[in-house]
């Protein structure tokens, strides 16, 4: 098990199966060092449990757990990209967070640090941190309350 799985499991998580695409698309592509991640939606095991909008069916605070079951599942295609070992990966490049929200949510931010979060704390202040950009929408896949993608660096 990788350092990253350590901290995982010191945190009480684990990771979920790898979602299966639902429409005609991979969850991640690689491109020499850089891997590609697909959106992944805020499910756990195929059952999405943050169905709606902030700012109507949920808070900050649940959004930024939806978040976190996002960047869980970024996690687990991660780690097929990386043969299993995430401890191949070097740093997190880039996140996207798009939150499924009433018009006039302002918190767009701070529910994708329930993923920027769990990154920062998996590879530190260092390697953790990365570029972002976060927009409030109208709708998201399964309507799901949030979805996230990201970009990583490997080894």
């Amino acid at each position: 098990m990788s350092a990253v799985e350590d901290k995982l499991a010191e945190m009480g998580l684990v990771l979920p199966m790898p979602p299966t695409p639902i429409a005609n698309f991979v969850p991640w592509r690689r491109s020499g060092r850089t891997v590609y991640l697909a959106g992944q939606v805020c499910e756990w095991n195929g059952s999405v449990p943050y169905v709606g909008k902030l700012g109507r069916e949920f808070t900050v605070e649940q959004g930024q757990q939806a978040a976190r079951l996002c960047a869980l599942n970024l996690l687990a295609c991660l780690k097929l990209a990386c043969e299993g070992d995430l401890g191949r990966v070097q740093r997190c490049l880039r996140v996207g967070g798009f939150v499924n929200c009433e018009p006039e949510f302002e918190f767009v931010p701070m529910v994708v640090n329930g993923a920027s979060d769990l990154f920062a704390a998996l590879w530190g202040s260092e390697f953790g941190r990365h570029a972002r950009t976060a927009i409030g929408v109208a709708s998201l896949p399964r309507r799901a309350a949030v979805e996230v993608d990201a970009i990583f660096e490997t080894d």
